[in-house]
Parts: C-alpha cells; structure tokens; sequence
C-alpha cells in the first residue's frame, strides 16, 4: 500500500478546479455533439474542434488532476515544484478554448492556443520528470507514466506545427502528420498513462494480490514500440511501415485486456458499484473499438473507422475516467476535509460522499446513448447518432452534478475551520 499523507499530497484547492472544469467541459462536449455531422468525415474541422475540445477540456483536464495527487504517491516522494499546477491549469484551460475558436470560426488564432497548450504541456512535463526522477524505484507504473508523458509533448509539438500551417504560417503537410498526432495522444498518452495509473487502481479498488504482471509488461512494452515506430513511419512517409506499427498497437492493446482480465478474476471484492459497471463499459467498448479498428485496417471504411474512435472516446476513456472520478473524488475531499477529524468526531463514510441515484442515472442515460450513437455512426444514420447524443447530454448533466455535489460536500465544515 503507498505511503499516502499530506506530505505527499498537494493542496485539494488547487487540483479542484481541475475536475469541476473537466465536468463542465464533458457537459458541453456532449451538447455540442448535437451540432456535428459526422458524415463530413473525421477530417472536418468542426470534428477536429470537438476533439480538442474533449480531449484538452475533459480527459486531459481530469488526468492532470489526478496526476498532481497520484505521481507522488506512487514514487512516494513530494512534487518538485506543486505551484507549476497553477501555470498548467490557466494556460491549459485558454489554450484549449482557442483553440477550438479556431477550429470553429477564427484559423487564425490557432497557434496562439497551440502555443498555450504547448506551455502547459511542457510545464506539466518538466515537473512530472522532476519529481519522477525522485523515485526510488522504476516500476512500470513510472515507466508509462514517463514515456507517456513524452509521447505527449512530441504530440503537442506537432500540433503547434500543424495549427501554424492552418494560420498559413509554415508549409507543413497536414494530411500526413494528422494520423501521428492522434496516435500519439491516444495510444501514446492517454492508453499509456490508463494502462500504469490502472496498474495502481484496479487492483487496489478490487483487492487483487499475487497475479501475473507479464501481459501488461509485454503491453507497455508493445505500445511504446507501436508509437515510436508510427512516428518513425511518419517521418520517412512510409504508409507499409505505418500499418505495421497499428498491427503492433492492438496486439499491445490484446495483451491489456487480457491483463485486466486477470486481475478481475483475482480480485476479492466483488461488489458492484458504479465504478466496477463502468470498468465494464470502458473495456468492452475497448474490446470493440479494438475489433473495429482491426476491420478499418482490412476494408478502409470511414463509418466503421468513426465507429471505431467513437467507442475508444466516448466508451473506454470517457467511462474510465467518470469511473475514477466517482472513487478519486470522495476520498481526495474526505481526506482533506474529515481526515483531521477522525478519534475527534464522527466522520462521513466514502459511500456517503458520492449521490447513488445519480450515479445510477449518468451511469444508464450514458451506456445507452453511447451505444446507440455508436450503431448511428455505423451504419451512417445520424438521426440514430443524434438520439444517442440526446441521451448522453442527460447523462453528462447527472455527471456534472454528480462532481459537483462531491467536490462541495463538506465545504460548509472546511469554512467554519478556517473562519471563513
């Protein structure tokens, strides 16, 4: 068990913004899904927008928050320097919303987002390395959450280019690079940093002991090879050798599942509360986005490659990450907030600091509204898409309020104490 205490952990009112913005950024994200058309293709750029706009608002969001409390714990060491949090949180939030009115409406102020999301990022790198390079003992947990980390950066770096070359700034070959990008903030960052940090969750929220390490070695190991050589493969501009890393990266993500497999079948709790049926949901739809992207590879079809992204978004990062939040949140609030109280006064159970029936409502309207949206996407209907969409806005708002209620619980205790 890590060695969890205040020495480690930063201030709760600087990573909660983090996670209230991230709420309210997956709220919108889902509204203005209602406002796409994705028989434009995964090239237009109202989709690009809404990419940015999920994936720097929302999954990035979350995970920085949640990164600034569990990097030191899992290297057992404090930050290098926690105050960086309060440069990567502004610059994060301006850079991801210029960006998306680039996409939308205004090229030209793309790099200037572009440049603010390179600011957080690279800021956000250099403190993780430095309190990284703290740690006494490199597991595979500090291993992905490194390389992932650097994936990033180069991702973003990339991305800076590509948002100077919309603003008509350099002459870089977007069609070509845009693949790269994605797969390096996909499998590179986000599948890396779940596959450590899940490492550390998973077994520890299920009670898992004693189970075989190897397939999620043989996983890290894969998709870090997997990103490298697609970017390699970029640079050279060699299509064959491309395809070959994506063959590279789903047998990494084979070795995952099976992995998380095994730890479901060793663990000791088997309750099954909102965070385990979101476990469900997040890798069966990993599962299908997986077999999807198999088939994408063999037939080249654009509904099935946006079914494909669809499920890894919207079904493995979106449920995994709301997952999380429903046990990170509670315990980061109680331990803040009740921590100091207990052999004092009765405190609040974990169970009692999340709001059950919404839980059960976001969790429902969300699992739905994905799955139908997904067939749309499919089989190309959009009112399909659009009626699954509808039901995922009322999840995201159960969600929203879900954080909400969470982050607030006890604040009124917290005020008192401080005499405000």
């Amino acid at each position: 068990m890590f060695n969890i205490s205040k020495d480690f952990a930063p201030p709760f009112k600087m990573i909660e913004p983090f996670f209230m913005t991230g709420a309210i950024f997956y709220f919108l994200g889902t509204l203005f899904l209602l406002f796409l058309h994705p028989g434009n293709g995964h090239l237009d750029f109202a989709i690009i927008g809404w990419a940015h706009w999920f994936m720097l608002g929302f999954v990035m969001m979350v995970i920085f928050g949640a990164m600034a409390q569990l990097v030191p714990v899992v290297v057992e060491v404090g930050h290098f320097s926690v105050d960086m949090y309060y440069v990567i949180f502004p610059a994060l939030l301006v850079g991801t919303l210029l960006m998306v009115v680039g996409f939308w409406w205004l090229p030209v102020v793309l790099p200037y987002g572009g440049l603010l999301v390179l600011v957080s990022m690279v800021t956000f790198l250099a403190e993780t390395l430095l309190t990284l390079k703290r740690a006494e003992r490199v597991t595979l947990t500090v291993k992905s959450v490194l390389a992932s980390n650097i994936f990033l950066t180069i991702a973003i770096v990339i991305g800076f280019l590509m948002s100077l070359a919309i603003g008509g700034d350099t002459a870089l070959d977007i069609n070509r690079w845009i693949g790269t990008h994605v797969v390096l903030v996909l499998g590179g960052y986000v599948t890396l940093t779940i596959i450590g940090l899940s490492m550390i969750l998973l077994p520890m929220f299920g009670l898992s002991h004693g189970f075989d390490w190897s397939p999620v070695e043989r996983s890290f190991w894969l998709m870090t090879g997997g990103v490298s050589l697609h970017l390699f493969a970029t640079m050279i501009d060699w299509s064959l050798l491309a395809y070959l890393a994506m063959v590279v990266m789903y047998v990494a993500v084979g070795f995952y599942i099976y992995q998380i497999k095994i730890i479901y079948d060793t663990r000791a709790r088997k309750a099954h509360d909102i965070y385990a049926k979101s476990m469900y949901v997040g890798y069966a739809s990993l599962t299908l986005s997986a077999l999807l992207g198999i088939l994408t590879l063999l037939v080249g079809s654009e509904q099935i490659l946006l079914a494909a992204v669809w499920f890894l978004i919207m079904g493995f990062v979106a449920f995994l990450v709301n997952g999380h939040l429903y046990k990170i949140v509670p315990f980061l609030v109680w331990f803040e907030r009740y921590s100091p109280l207990v052999g004092k006064e009765k405190v609040p159970m974990l169970h009692e600091m999340f709001p059950a029936r919404k839980a059960d409502y976001q969790f429902w309207f969300s699992t739905v509204g994905m799955v139908i949206a997904g067939l749309g996407l499919l089989f190309g209907s959009e009112t399909l898409f659009k009626g699954g969409v509808s039901l995922l806005v009322v999840g995201a708002g159960f969600m929203l309020s879900s954080v909400r209620f969470m982050l607030s619980f006890g604040k009124e205790l917290a005020s008192r104490e401080t005499g405000a």
